[in-house]
C-alpha cells in the first residue's frame, strides 16, 4: 500500500501482538530447526540429545527495597545452554513478559549464534521479569545489582559472560560490572573486568559495541544487496522496534540512500512517505523512551504498517511478530531480522512462497556477539582497540559467515535459516566427536 487510510490513521495499536489461541512455543520452535538442520549434517544421536535441553537453568528470587520503603520479590532467570566451545554467553533481557521458556530458546539461539561466528563461546541468555519503564532510574540500579549478586559466582568472564539485550544497556552492565567487582572478583578486578560485555567505553567497554548489531545487520542486508545485483541507493525501508538494533540499523542504511518510510515500536505505528529524518527520530526515542508522540509521522494501525509499500524489512522488536497473515501482507523484496526469532515457522513459509528472501537472526544479528568478543579479547590483555580495527574485524567476520551460510544452502538446497543452523551444527559435531563425552 503507497499511503494509509487516512480514517484510520488515529489508531495505535502496540507492536506486540495479542496471542489469544495457544502460547506460542518459541523453544519448540528452536528445536524444531534443530531437528531439520540434522537432516543434513551427520550427528550422532547422543550429541543431537545434547543439544536439545540446556546445560543448566538458574532461577533466583531476590528482594529489593523500592524507593517507597516497600519490598519487592524479583524473579530472575540464567539458563547456559553449552559450553562446549566457550564459556556462555548471552545477554540480560529486562521484561515484564519474561518466561523460561523464551529463555530457553534465546540462549539455544546462542549457541548457534557463537558457533556460526566461529567464536570461543557457548549460548547463555536470562534476565527478570519486570517492566524496567515502570521503575524509578535508583530502583532499576538496586534491582540489578540484587540480581547479579543472587547469581554470584554463576557468571564470571570464563564461565559465563552476559551482556544488554532488550530493556538493558550499557548502563545496567556497569552496575552489573560493580557489583561482580566488589563481591566474586574483587581479589582479581582487572582480570574480572571481561564479566560483561556490553560495558561503556570509560568502564571497559570497546568502542563500536553500541552500534555493532545494526552495523551486523547492514553488512547483511549490503552483501545480499551487491550479490542480487540490488542497488540500496533510493530504496525503502520499515523497521519495527526502534530501540538500539533498529534505529542504528536505520541510521547506517540512511547514510546508504535507503529511506525510512514506517516505524513500530510498543506504543505504536508512524508513517511518513516523504521519509523521517532518522538522527532526529533516534534522538526523540533517546529522550522519550518511545515513538509516541513524534510530530514528524502519521499514526498508522499494526495491519497498516505491514502493508506499507517498502523494498526491506527490518523486524528488531520481540519474536513472534511476523505469521502467516503479516508475512502475506509484507510488500519488500527482504526480511533481515534484527530481532531474535521475530518470524515464526509459518510466517517464514509464506515469505519463501512469495520469493522473499529472509536474512535470519542467528546470522544478521550476530554483530552484537562478535564486538562484544571483541570487547572480551581486549579485556583480557589489557588492551583498547581502535574504531577501524573493531569495524574492520566485524566486516570480515559478517561477509565470512553469510559466504558459508550461502555455500550450505547451496550445497544442501535449503534455506538460510536451516544453512546457518547447519553450518553452526557441523562445528559443535566436530568438537563433541573430538573432545568425546566424560568420563
Amino acid at each position: 500500500m503507497s499511503a494509509p487510510p487516512s480514517q484510520r490513521a488515529s489508531q495505535t495499536v502496540p507492536s506486540t501482538r495479542t496471542v489469544t489461541t495457544e502460547r506460542y512455543d518459541f523453544f519448540r520452535v528452536i528445536q524444531s530447526y534443530l531437528d531439520e538442520a540434522a537432516r543434513h549434517v551427520n550427528v550422532p544421536e547422543h550429541v543431537r540429545g545434547i543439544l536439545r535441553e540446556p546445560k543448566n537453568e538458574l532461577i533466583v528470587h531476590f528482594p529489593v527495597r523500592m524507593d517507597n520503603g516497600e519490598y519487592r520479590l524479583f524473579k530472575g532467570y540464567r539458563i547456559q545452554h553449552s559450553n562446549i566451545l566457550g564459556p556462555f554467553k548471552g545477554g540480560m533481557r529486562y521484561h515484564e513478559h519474561a518466561s523460561l521458556d523464551d529463555f530457553k530458546a534465546l540462549a539455544a539461539m546462542m549457541t548457534w549464534k557463537c558457533a556460526l561466528m566461529n567464536l570461543p563461546f557457548g549460548g547463555g541468555k536470562g534476565g527478570i521479569k519486570f517492566d524496567p519503564r515502570g521503575v524509578s532510574r535508583d530502583e532499576l540500579g538496586r534491582i540489578t545489582r540484587r540480581f547479579f549478586h543472587a547469581l554470584g559466582s554463576n557468571i564470571g568472564p570464563d564461565y559465563d559472560v552476559p551482556a544488554p539485550d532488550v530493556g538493558t544497556n550499557a548502563q545496567t552492565m556497569a552496575w552489573a560490572l560493580d557489583t561482580y567487582l566488589n563481591t566474586v572478583g574483587m581479589v582479581h578486578k582487572t582480570a574480572a573486568s571481561g564479566v560483561v560485555t556490553g560495558k561503556p567505553v570509560a568502564s571497559g567497554g570497546t568502542v563500536g559495541r553500541e552500534t555493532a548489531t545494526g552495523q551486523g545487520v547492514v553488512h547483511c542486508i549490503s552483501e545480499w544487496a551487491r550479490r542480487t545485483r540490488f542497488k540500496l541507493e533510493g530504496k525503502k525501508l520499515i523497521v519495527q522496534g526502534f530501540g538500539n538494533v533498529g534505529s542504528n540499523t536505520a541510521v547506517i542504511l540512511a547514510a546508504l540512500g535507503v529511506s525510512l518510510v514506517a516505524v513500530g515500536d510498543h506504543t505504536g505505528y508512524l508513517y511518513n512517505p516523504e521519509g523521517f529524518n532518522v538522527h532526529r527520530l533516534k534522538q526523540y526515542v533517546a529522550q522519550n523512551g518511545s515513538i509516541a508522540g513524534y510530530a514528524n509521522g502519521q499514526k498508522i494501525t499494526r495491519e497498516e504498517f505491514f502493508a506499507v509499500q517498502a523494498d526491506i524489512f527490518v523486524p528488531a522488536a520481540l519474536e513472534n511478530q511476523i505469521g502467516a497473515t503479516e508475512a502475506e501482507a509484507l510488500q519488500v523484496s527482504l526480511v533481515a531480522e534484527g530481532a531474535n526469532g521475530p518470524c515464526s515457522p509459518e510466517g517464514e513459509a509464506v515469505l519463501a512462497r512469495r520469493g522473499i528472501e529472509l536474512l535470519p537472526d542467528v546470522l544478521a544479528n550476530a554483530g552484537g556477539v562478535t564486538v562484544s568478543y571483541y570487547e572480551w579479547v581486549q579485556n583480557k590483555r589489557s588492551e583498547t582497540w581502535a574504531l577501524e580495527e573493531v569495524e574492520e574485524r566485524l566486516e570480515k567476520a559478517m561477509l565470512d559467515a553469510y559466504d558459508r551460510m550461502s555455500q550450505f544452502a547451496k550445497t544442501h538446497n535449503c534455506g538460510n535459516r536451516i544453512a546457518c543452523y547447519g553450518v553452526a551444527l557441523q562445528r559443535l559435531v566436530q568438537v563433541y566427536v573430538e573432545r568425546e563425552i566424560f568420563p
